[in-house]
């Protein structure tokens, strides 16, 4: 609401005005998501991955073309949360003549995703390769808990 319009040009009223505006600012602020969830979330959009499952193991591949080993990290949170992260930088030219860039296509920038692992993972049994810009994740399964014999009890006669 403009308060201008109806006259009243007081610096109290331009006070009140403004501290309505400034309302409006703080619950968008409050309502919204963080600054980190919403990095975070794109991030996680940004970096498809296929998720299979074998007899004995369960393999994460994702794309990951140009990183090295050392920009990507493979880690286990919370005892059952497999994260995937790390960061593609744009290359940087030192030359004099260094070329501008007309279109810039290839994604740069941060880059994560996180897995919730199911019950049978062993989390002490996981390995990352990453080969031809393919990075595979393995996460071996326990094996299967025996089958528990029954207890035979004996019937006394009394």
């Amino acid at each position: 609401m403009d308060l201008r319009m109806t006259a009243f040009d007081s610096p109290l009223f331009s006070v009140l005005q403004h501290l309505h505006d400034a309302g409006d600012d703080f619950e968008k602020s409050v309502s919204g998501p963080s600054r980190t969830y919403a990095r975070d979330a794109k991030a996680m959009a940004a970096t498809p991955a296929d998720v299979m499952e074998y007899p004995n193991s369960y393999a994460f591949v994702i794309d990951m073309p140009g990183l090295k080993s050392g920009d990507i990290k493979v880690q286990v949170e919370d005892d059952n949360v497999l994260v995937i992260s790390g960061e593609r930088r744009r290359q940087e030219e030192e030359k004099e003549g260094a070329a501008n860039y007309v279109r810039m296509e290839r994604r740069v920038g941060k880059f994560m995703r996180k897995f919730v692992l199911p019950e049978n993972a062993n989390t002490d049994k996981i390995s990352a390769v990453c080969q031809d810009g393919v990075l595979t994740v393995t996460v071996e399964k326990l094996p299967p808990p025996e089958p528990k014999k029954p207890k035979t009890i004996e019937v006394k006669i009394a």
